[in-house]
């Protein structure tokens, strides 16, 4: 080995660990001021990173998609993407995916509250479900394995079960079909399949799909308009309105 080859191996080794810090800083793992630049690390804090990277992956990533192809993990609120997240003006909480998916699956969560059916009153034991372990997921084609994925919610589980019509009178079908159109088709009610499961609302577009993002920020917007989103009283009845519903179907 020559002289210079000294230097130049310590320099590829500082810019290795420039991209990785740096790729390690977006993922959340590790914690740097936002305007700082990422700074070298020695090999010793480089392994250790790497170390976290991997023991994440081991401990929560199952490398096996649910039926809209996002990956199901194996746990919730345990630094992963998959998180309990509050249901405003339910008193609810529910463990979804966080982020688009989870603006989009509360906004759904909220309308059926005010417009179908209030949860959660005298003391209901089992309102609303979200993320389940992937261990429990029979057949990870079935609509229901997307709750693996943080992907999917159960409304009222025990009074709706799958395979079974007949839950909502017309009228509350009306007001669901409403709230789907409000996603764009982006969320599909369970209760339209072929093996109906009226309790069921998952997401049927894939990971990193623009829909899901325009949606998102369309709530988004919602959420700080007066007169709009979740809690303002609707006529689903009108015609342009159930024509708009009828696109999802």
């Amino acid at each position: 080995m020559t002289p210079t080859d000294l230097p130049r191996r310590h320099a590829l080794t500082a810019a290795a660990g420039v991209t990785v810090a740096t790729a390690l800083a977006a993922t959340g793992l590790l914690a740097a001021p936002a305007l700082a630049a990422p700074q070298p690390l020695r090999n010793d804090e480089l392994k250790e990173a790497l170390r976290r990277v991997e023991a994440r992956r081991r401990r929560l990533l199952t490398g096996r998609p649910s039926a809209n192809r996002w990956e199901m993990e194996k746990g919730t609120d345990d630094g992963g993407d998959i998180a309990t997240r509050p249901v405003p003006g339910t008193g609810l909480n529910v463990s979804v995916r966080k982020g688009d998916t989870d603006t989009v699956l509360v906004h759904v969560i909220r309308r059926f509250h005010y417009e179908v059916a209030t949860l959660g009153l005298h003391g209901e034991s089992n309102p609303i479900e979200g993320w389940v372990a992937p261990s429990a997921v029979r057949d990870s084609q079935l609509p229901e394995a997307n709750r693996a994925s943080g992907t999917a919610v159960v409304i009222r589980p025990d009074s709706y079960p799958p395979g079974v019509r007949g839950g909502f009178t017309t009228g509350q079908q009306l007001i669901i079909r409403d709230i789907i159109a409000d996603t764009e088709g982006i969320v599909r009610w369970g209760g339209e399949d072929r093996r109906p499961y009226e309790g069921l609302f998952y997401l049927t577009v894939p990971p990193g799909d623009a829909r899901l993002k325009r949606v998102a920020a369309k709530i988004r917007a919602w959420g700080e308009t007066p007169g709009a989103g979740a809690g303002v009283v609707l006529d689903v009845t009108e015609p342009s309105r159930r024509r708009r519903a009828a696109r999802y179907r």
